[in-house]
């Protein structure tokens, strides 16, 4: 929300207050990856109206040429986080604009966009995301390590003495989480060796991807002061369980703040029993027309599907998802209702997603089943990984994609992308990720040495 000349001044007052003598405007590449640049308090006023310029044709994704006008950035003051490790540092996150208009490319505010159109249906967009993240050790050869050496279970999950060892890193993370009132509810060991997840409370979506970006800045942060390095990649190891950064939607009424995809009493229409209101199923509906195309943004990465397997070089399976399905507390859909009911979870999102990108397609996705009253058919109970291609086939349930490229290509082919994002920035997706997969496509991996260099 845009703020007067009076209360810009109150929030640098504030700021002062607390010690803050920096500021950074923190927007967000193509791959929601934070950008900006830092500007001293005394300039703080210039820089909450707009006054730092960037070259786009420098960034990722921001779909500029050389020759165009510069980007600014506005940042965000009802959002600022200042740095628990360095209080002299206030983090804002920005939106883009060029010209004085809000700037189309830019992927928060392409959210919030969707976002205004469903507060025109009457409607709040709530999300949380469940961080899943390896804290691994660097090599000198530049390969990536459990740092415990004894931290080798096959089955690691919950492990209480696997969580121990890493506790300096876990305590630094978890309260940073709660000094900035995240409220932090849950934290374990992983089903991957050294790998963790923190649960913090959802929030409105634009908040929740706000603090996504910062997570992702700040655990890296606290694993370097310890030598570690913290990594939120997809698949690190093939052997190990991939990073998942499951999203958890729901809608609630703007009014009154009740979630609407919650069911009260047996009286709610349930179609399914799973605790769902009409509403949430058609959101779901929306999910799965879409779920080919949403992919891409969900897993946006080469190494994204080498966790979207069944088993994969793993000696049991993934719990990652493969199928455009949904069901209850089934791990085997990529839509999942978990127990009471009351959200949806997308399960193909993976830690290196940009949040504000994934989560506009899911909510416009959503609220076009919503206007369509599209039915996503009775949930799948059985374990989809055991059952055979006709079993499926009957049930209609598809892959998801297998690659980044056949999932740039449902992307780009599903009108639904153009009508959300423009043009503009969805073939700066398309560009990138084609990109992205031709250079892996063209790089000659040491398992292909291994293979064909003595046998040829």
């Amino acid at each position: 929300m845009k703020k007067t000349a009076e209360q810009i001044a109150e929030v640098e007052h504030s700021l002062r207050e607390k010690g803050v003598e920096y500021c950074i405007g923190a927007y967000v590449d193509i791959h929601g990856i934070p950008k900006g640049k830092v500007v001293p308090i005394n300039h703080f006023k210039q820089m909450a109206s707009g006054s730092e310029r960037y070259t786009g044709y420098a960034l990722d994704g921001l779909g500029q040429s050389p020759h165009e006008d510069e980007l600014t950035s506005v940042p965000d003051l009802d959002h600022i986080i200042q740095l628990p490790w360095e209080p002299k540092i206030a983090w804002m996150p920005a939106d883009n604009a060029f010209q004085g208009e809000p700037y189309a490319l830019n992927t928060r505010v392409a959210l919030q966009n969707v976002i205004r159109q469903a507060n025109e249906m009457g409607f709040g967009f709530n999300l949380g995301i469940e961080c899943e993240i390896y804290l691994l050790k660097r090599e000198q050869d530049g390969s990536l390590s459990v740092p415990e050496k004894d931290n080798k279970l096959n089955k690691p999950c919950y492990d209480i003495q696997g969580f121990v060892d890493q506790f300096a890193w876990l305590d630094k993370v978890s309260t940073c989480i709660n000094s900035l009132g995240w409220d932090l509810y849950s934290l374990d060991h992983e089903d991957g060796n050294s790998q963790y997840e923190f649960d913090f409370n959802y929030a409105d979506a634009l908040t929740t991807c706000d603090r996504m970006v910062f997570f992702r800045f700040m655990a890296k942060h606290y694993a370097k002061e310890l030598g570690l390095v913290a990594t939120m990649m997809p698949k690190p190891f093939s052997d190990k369980t991939g990073t998942g950064a499951h999203f958890n939607m729901s809608l609630y009424d703007l009014k009154t703040g009740s979630n609407l995809f919650k069911t009260h009493d047996a009286s709610d229409e349930d179609p399914y029993g799973l605790g769902l209101t009409e509403l949430g199923y058609y959101f779901i509906g929306g999910l799965l027309r879409h779920g080919r195309a949403l992919c891409a943004a969900f897993a946006p990465t080469v190494n994204s599907y080498k966790r979207l397997v069944r088993q994969g070089a793993m000696s049991y399976f993934s719990w990652a998802p493969v199928f455009n399905s949904y069901g209850s507390n089934n791990r085997t859909n990529s839509v999942r209702v978990p127990a009471g009911g009351g959200r949806c979870e997308s399960r193909n999102a993976d830690g290196a997603v940009n949040p504000y990108l994934a989560a506009t397609l899911a909510l416009a996705a959503g609220l076009e089943g919503i206007r369509e009253k599209i039915d996503p058919r009775r949930p799948n109970e059985d374990n989809l990984y055991a059952m055979t291609e006709a079993e499926r086939n009957a049930r209609g349930i598809d892959f998801l994609p297998q690659n980044l490229l056949e999932a740039v290509e449902a992307f780009d082919s599903d009108p639904f992308v153009e009508v959300t994002l423009g043009k503009a920035l969805k073939d700066e997706f398309v560009k990138y990720k084609t990109q992205e997969w031709n250079q892996y496509h063209l790089s000659i991996s040491q398992w292909e040495i291994e293979k064909y260099s003595s046998i040829f």
